[in-house]
């Protein structure tokens, strides 16, 4: 924690003593005049709050870390990044951006630390999100000869690892991964693993200017197939498929 400005006044920089301690007890000493059992309360009630908050959005993580590693990554956090949100709930997102933009992984951590933790980060977002459609859709329309809106709710991913695989006591080799995120009707958030080409199909879907067949069309040519009519009869049923399972919401009304 940076040390306070000489110009402040005593009580600000006993506060900037105080809270550098609660941050990093090894790194700043307790402030004079302060019982060490009371701040200790002070150190392990703020600290535990924060971890609380992290474990309840990364079990895996937490798992694949163990009981010595993970407390190292949480503390670092703690000491080291600077929320810009008072809101609990909204800790995780700071711990993604931790570990994206401050974080340096030592040589004793695994390689996807920050793939796995945004992987289980975003079943957060999508579950808490107020997005919606901003322009109305038909449900039943021609996904060919229409324009596919997507679920406003919905994350197309790709990771260098297979995250929803990560699990203890598996060897985890790295892999291009594809996955496709979305809340359903029903308010659950889905997990399925995609192919490229579906991706591929989501990422040209996106902005809502493409036609289910423009789309299918341009895929044929990037991915020179040769046959584009059977290709577009395959692309047909998964365009049908992806509204089914609530990953389409129509086509632009």
């Amino acid at each position: 924690m940076p040390s306070p400005p000489p110009a402040l006044p005593e009580f600000q920089r006993y506060q900037f003593a105080f809270a550098a301690h609660i941050r990093d007890p090894r790194a700043h000493p307790r402030p004079r005049g302060v019982e060490a059992r009371r701040m200790k309360i002070y150190n392990e009630l703020l600290y535990n709050n924060t971890e609380g908050f992290l474990l309840s959005c990364f079990p895996v993580l937490r798992q694949m870390l163990g009981g010595r590693r993970w407390p190292r990554l949480v503390r670092a956090f703690f000491s080291i990044h600077r929320s810009h949100t008072p809101y609990f709930r909204q800790i995780p997102d700071e711990f993604i951006q931790f570990l994206q933009n401050e974080w340096t992984a030592p040589a004793d951590y695994p390689p996807y630390v920050l793939a796995l933790a945004h992987y289980e980060w975003i079943e957060l977002v999508l579950s808490v999100s107020n997005r919606s459609l901003d322009t109305p859709v038909d449900a039943h329309g021609d996904l060919l000869a229409g324009i596919p809106r997507l679920n406003p709710v919905l994350a197309n991913l790709r990771y260098d690892w297979p995250v929803h695989r990560i699990r203890p006591r598996c060897k985890v080799q790295p892999a291009e991964t594809f996955l496709l995120v979305f809340r359903d009707h029903d308010d659950r958030v889905q997990f399925s693993e995609i192919n490229p080409f579906t991706a591929r199909l989501l990422t040209l879907l996106e902005p809502g200017t493409l036609s289910g067949q423009a789309a299918l069309t341009q895929l044929a040519a990037e991915s020179r197939h040769p046959d584009p009519a059977l290709f577009m009869q395959a692309g047909s049923a998964m365009l049908e498929d992806l509204r089914a399972r609530g990953a389409l919401a129509g086509c632009a009304a």
